[in-house]
């Protein structure tokens, strides 16, 4: 049992406020099924394979399942981050993920958004795009299929921004309509440009030399084997798991 992940006390009343309420009979101990749910996402396993001191692995797949289409995962990570953030100066970045053959059928019904999941140069992936405080902490995710641009990205979680002096991004941002839309929320972009501009970007270069903390909150998530690789076909199944990764790294 001691290689086994377990949550602590302190952990535990933090992560209480946003349980759902049980009606009828009470859940089974929250801290063995919970401690259960984080083991097999950061190993990557199945189910039927989670340690038998986790109890049956029908009660963890069940419970996450079920708090995923909730939503409770990422209002735990939104509460958390919105307890403890520091976002005087903010970055934002994407990464690709890959899926692995049993989440990349890329079949969906008509009227549906599909997987999102696109084929790039480097197989079938997925793009998540995340904003992070100055910490290289996470604040909001977004995902999209792997060929999207950062662009669309960016324009997914400008309303979510929080309210910053700076904000940090890679030249991959650097376009008029994003710089405009910062200045607008009171917010300087400290983005290079674009190497076809015509006329240089003036930016302050130290401290763009922090962005490397959002690179380093990619690599810690994707220490986690069911985020670095993408197993699950539905998208809200693995946004859950990218949540839970984030709250348990970033935020307990």
């Amino acid at each position: 049992m001691s290689d086994l992940f377990w949550l602590t006390d302190e952990q535990m009343e933090r992560l209480r406020p946003f349980f759902p309420k049980s009606h009828g009979k009470p859940r089974v101990d929250d801290r063995r099924v919970l401690s259960g749910i984080i083991f097999v996402n950061r190993n990557g396993m199945r189910w039927r394979d989670a340690p038998r001191e986790y109890g049956p692995h029908k009660t963890l797949y069940n419970r996450w399942k079920r708090w995923g289409d909730m939503g409770i995962f990422m209002r735990m990570m939104d509460g958390l981050s919105a307890e403890k953030a520091e976002p005087q100066t903010i970055m934002i970045d994407a990464t690709y993920l890959k899926a692995h053959r049993t989440a990349s059928s890329l079949r969906f019904k008509k009227g549906d958004p599909g997987r999102l999941i696109g084929r790039t140069k480097g197989g079938m992936n997925t793009r998540l795009h995340a904003v992070t405080d100055q910490n290289g902490r996470p604040l909001s995710f977004f995902m999209t299929a792997g060929r999207i641009s950062d662009y669309t990205g960016a324009s997914a979680l400008l309303d979510s921004l929080p309210m910053a002096q700076w904000l940090l991004a890679d030249r991959g941002y650097d376009a008029d309509w994003f710089r405009d839309a910062l200045e607008e929320k009171g917010i300087k972009p400290c983005i290079p440009g674009r190497r076809s501009r015509g006329k240089p970007v003036k930016y302050d270069k130290r401290k763009y030399k922090r962005r490397n903390r959002i690179e380093i909150m990619f690599g810690r998530l994707k220490d986690w084997r069911r985020v670095a690789t993408r197993y699950d076909r539905c998208p809200n199944v693995f946004f859950s798991a990218i949540c839970l990764a984030a709250t348990v790294i970033f935020w307990l």
